[in-house]
């Protein structure tokens, strides 16, 4: 008997096996993506990758290791654009027989690769502030000046052009952080280059780019959290297993559930499945309804395998478990 309800499926499909298999498949796992998104951060990654340049340029001419910092932060979030870029497009592609899934999960892939690129400039970084400490090289601070403050209004631009836009796209608000980010470095860059300009202190330079630095860090570190947490099948964010449990459990057929398995296709997009023991004279059908209601109303859950069993488990699944997929953070 099958049963299929979701609010955000363009197609949907259900499948029966007897009278105790129902699935609730939702095929339509993109992001709603709008031309004016696709737009935003296409002219956001021009202008982020074509000053990149610049700033290394400048950077190389005036010696300045806090703009090559600037630059090389600026180089990671022309990536993160062009793969936010990339998963805007691929997000309109249709599920096939080797990606039933479609390819929503390829932004998370890249999301994880750009991070290891944040964590390795970052430790070019640190290694190159420690090599300019001990070894002082001067610094042209007008230079340095000129392009910080380009590059500072360059990326304000930039963020002006990405924060105006959807503001309930998680993608479209990943890429006006990681544009923010380069903000702040160009503003770590006018710092040192006024604090040269006006004392001669050259060691300014890879202190503030140290500086800079910890911001890659501390984004890449939060980039690869999530999206390690979610290519290891790990709850999505705001999922709660025993909230689910709970809720679940006060339908008055379910004597109880188990074989549960809650992760996500991206860290916004949950899939569940479970086995829920029923008593014997409840109406499959009215069960699965009742059931899905909650999962989509109360948790935003639209795709979902739910098995009605009795006492035994059928299919050969964790039965003794109750938290299984990542239901620990």
């Amino acid at each position: 008997m099958a049963h299929h309800e979701s609010s955000q499926s363009d197609h949907s499909h259900s499948h029966a096996h007897g009278d105790s298999h129902s699935h609730s498949h939702g095929h339509d796992h993109a992001p709603n993506v709008s031309a004016d998104s696709e737009r935003r951060v296409f002219w956001a990654m021009l202008l982020t990758a074509g000053f990149m340049f610049a700033e290394i340029v400048g950077g190389i001419i005036s010696g300045s290791l806090a703009l090559l910092a600037d630059a090389g932060h600026m180089f990671s979030d022309s990536a993160s654009l062009a793969m936010a870029l990339v998963a805007f497009r691929l997000s309109s592609r249709s599920p096939d027989h080797q990606r039933t899934f479609g390819y929503q999960r390829f932004q998370v892939l890249a999301a994880f690769v750009n991070g290891l690129t944040l964590f390795a400039i970052a430790i070019w970084i640190f290694y190159s502030a420690i090599d300019r400490l001990m070894t002082p090289v001067a610094v042209m601070a007008t230079p340095m000046m000129i392009i910080a403050i380009l590059g500072l209004f360059v990326n304000i631009i930039a963020f002006v052009i990405l924060h105006r836009g959807d503001g309930e796209n998680l993608n479209l608000r990943g890429a006006a952080m990681h544009v923010l980010g380069d903000l702040l470095g160009s503003v770590a860059a006018i710092v040192a280059a006024v604090i040269i300009m006006f004392t001669g202190w050259n060691a300014a330079d890879p202190i503030l780019s140290v500086l800079a630095a910890g911001l890659i860090l501390r984004a890449a570190w939060s980039i690869v959290r999530r999206s390690a947490h979610t290519l290891l099948e790990g709850t999505p964010d705001g999922a709660d297993v025993s909230e689910i449990r709970s809720a679940l459990e006060t339908i008055e057929e379910i004597e109880s559930l188990h074989d549960v398995h809650l992760w996500g296709l991206t860290p916004q997009d949950p899939l569940l499945s479970l086995h829920l023991v029923v008593r014997d004279d409840a109406d499959h059908a009215e069960v699965l309804r009742k059931a899905y209601s909650v999962l989509r109303e109360r948790f935003g859950i639209t795709h979902a395998t739910l098995q009605i069993e009795g006492e035994a488990c059928l299919t050969g699944g964790d039965c003794e478990t109750t938290f299984f997929s990542g239901a620990a953070r």
